[in-house]
């Protein structure tokens, strides 16, 4: 399946909510879901959002929790049958999972404005796992794990300022923005994921 190429304001849009897919423009007066909050298409503000059937619901909420993450279907299954074949709550057992990717690290961290901009930097060289380099988005960050910015791609993230960084750094993560490297301190708190997710309806979807 390809990748969703629509414009990043209209998949916000499309779900009637904010999904901070733009970095600084999510929150400013500029972001269309404070201009435009209403769904994309030719009728406008006219338009009003249909109302929803049980498996309407539930594939909305996962269709929102893919472009969060930007992740495509097949990974994305995967993901939550694994978490449902693990142990423990399979809710906390998903966020666990998508949180610790690379690219969702580097940018909790504060390394890059959004999940976008970090994938990127993941898959252009940029990032370093306990000194190593690794290109893969979906590498999975492990609790002890170093992740710093190459040496030679540090004059990119000079301007990197905590007092303008939107998204505080979680509790189980520690972040040196000076110099340019975070470590993993715990797994992934699901309460400090401050996103309007409700991964009970991601569950029922997948368990039908």
């Amino acid at each position: 399946m390809a990748r969703n190429l629509d414009p990043k304001c209209k998949r916000c849009r499309r779900e009637g909510e904010k999904l901070f897919l733009k970095g600084e423009k999510c929150f400013s007066p500029k972001c269309p879901m404070v201009k435009r909050n209403y769904p994309p298409g030719m009728h406008g503000p006219k338009q009003h959002r249909a109302r929803r059937t049980q498996y309407g619901i539930q594939l909305r909420e996962k269709q929102k929790v893919k472009t969060i993450y930007g992740i495509l279907e097949r990974q994305f299954r995967n993901y939550v049958l694994k978490a449902m074949s693990n142990t423990g709550d399979s809710g906390e057992n998903i966020m666990t999972i998508l949180e610790s990717r690379l690219d969702n690290i580097v940018y909790r961290l504060g390394f890059a404005e959004s999940r976008g901009v970090s994938r990127q930097f993941v898959s252009h060289n940029h990032i370093l796992v306990n000194g190593k380099s690794v290109n893969i988005p979906s590498y999975s960050v492990k609790v002890g794990d170093k992740v710093s910015i190459r040496e030679k791609s540090k004059k990119m993230f000079e301007n990197l300022d905590k007092s303008t960084q939107k998204n505080e750094t979680p509790s189980w993560l520690e972040c040196d923005l000076k110099g340019l490297e975070g470590k993993v301190l715990g797994s992934p708190v699901y309460d400090e994921i401050k996103q309007n997710l409700n991964i009970p309806l991601i569950i029922e979807f997948y368990s039908r």
